[in-house]
């Protein structure tokens, strides 16, 4: 017996054998798989948006993930010169001094290789070429994508994507539609959530009762039309009079799509399974069952929906309290802090 053969199973039973994938490093986070269905799978999320408070929802997601769920998890955040998580980051350069506009920067994309998921949730980002076309080798690489709230327009302009000569739009093509506006009051009607009466089976719904969350509605598509042929809803969102859970409908707002599913053909002729949920705002994933709905998606997207059930815990791991969406960064006490503070 060799001395190689004795250290394998110590290191088994030390966990060391199953490492996670991705170093860990002050620019991102990691977290190991726990017991659960996904172990062995690892799923990367990105945040990098400038409302929504997605650097304080991403880390909760992937901790509810690898602890209840058994993923190891990385969460990679777009960042400023400094290093900083940074949503007051502008998007667009001031007028007149546009040689001076900084791009944004999202260190450790190169993880995606590594991925077997992306949940993702960007806003009108500016990324380097290099850093683009690390996102869009993994769009293209028939592997799941979950994206939520604003990465619908995620990025400014198209990303260097192109199938059979047509240049392809992350939100409009990809997802299944891009922001076209607010379908009622920015800021001030919160969204209740309903699973379509015929999917009610369907996997992604499993064990998901209510959906409620304090951001508003967007609309996808022009009115007098509807989702692309390739999409199916899932959810169905009514604007209501206010902000709180109790809060009447607004009777004058129809429902819209809030979630919907498809299959994305890649430059190669695989078949990438999309979620797609215009809510996910930090407020709006107190709810657990929008919490559910993502997991859910996740396992769906993987081909794992053998091991969804309704009952598996989507908790919250320690304590989770985001701040309020908006851009009034002073006033809501959002600030730069480094990758560490949202551990």
């Amino acid at each position: 017996m060799t001395f190689s053969s004795l250290l394998f199973p110590a290191l088994l039973c030390l966990g060391l054998a199953s490492a996670h994938p991705v170093p860990e490093s002050p620019k991102w986070l990691t977290y190991s798989g726990e017991k659960g269905p996904g172990k062995g799978k690892h799923i990367v999320l990105i945040t990098a948006d400038q409302e929504y408070r997605s650097e304080q929802s991403m880390p909760m997601m992937a901790k509810v993930l690898s602890k209840h769920h058994g993923f190891d998890t990385t969460v990679l955040f777009g960042v400023n010169e400094k290093g900083e998580v940074d949503p007051t980051m502008p998007v667009y350069p001031k007028k007149g001094k546009e040689a001076e506009f900084k791009s944004h920067n999202i260190p450790g994309l190169e993880h995606l290789a590594r991925a077997d998921a992306l949940i993702i949730i960007t806003r009108l980002l500016t990324l380097p070429m290099e850093q683009q076309k690390l996102i869009v080798s993994y769009l293209d690489s028939g592997k799941p994508i979950i994206a939520l709230r604003t990465a619908n327009h995620g990025f400014r302009g198209n990303l260097p994507y192109e199938i059979d000569g047509k240049k392809i739009n992350f939100g409009r093509d990809l997802l299944g539609g891009a922001f076209m506006g607010h379908h009622g009051r920015w800021h001030a009607d919160s969204t209740r959530g309903t699973i379509v009466e015929a999917l009610k089976n369907h996997p992604i719904a499993t064990g998901v009762t209510d959906i409620w969350g304090p951001s508003d509605v967007y609309r996808t598509y022009k009115e007098g039309t509807s989702l692309p042929g390739d999409c199916t809803a899932l959810v169905w969102g009514q604007p209501l009079m206010g902000r709180s859970y109790e809060d009447k409908p607004n009777t004058k707002k129809e429902p819209l799509p809030v979630a919907w599913f498809k299959n994305w053909k890649t430059t190669t002729g695989k078949n990438a399974r999309v979620f797609h949920t215009t809510m996910g705002s930090g407020k709006d994933l107190e709810s657990p069952g929008l919490r559910r709905l993502v997991i859910n998606a996740t396992y769906w997207g993987l081909k794992m929906e053998k091991q969804i059930t309704a009952n598996r815990s989507v908790e919250f791991v320690g304590e989770y309290k985001p701040l309020a969406s908006g851009f009034n960064y002073e006033k809501l006490g959002v600030a730069p802090k480094l990758p560490a503070a949202y551990k």
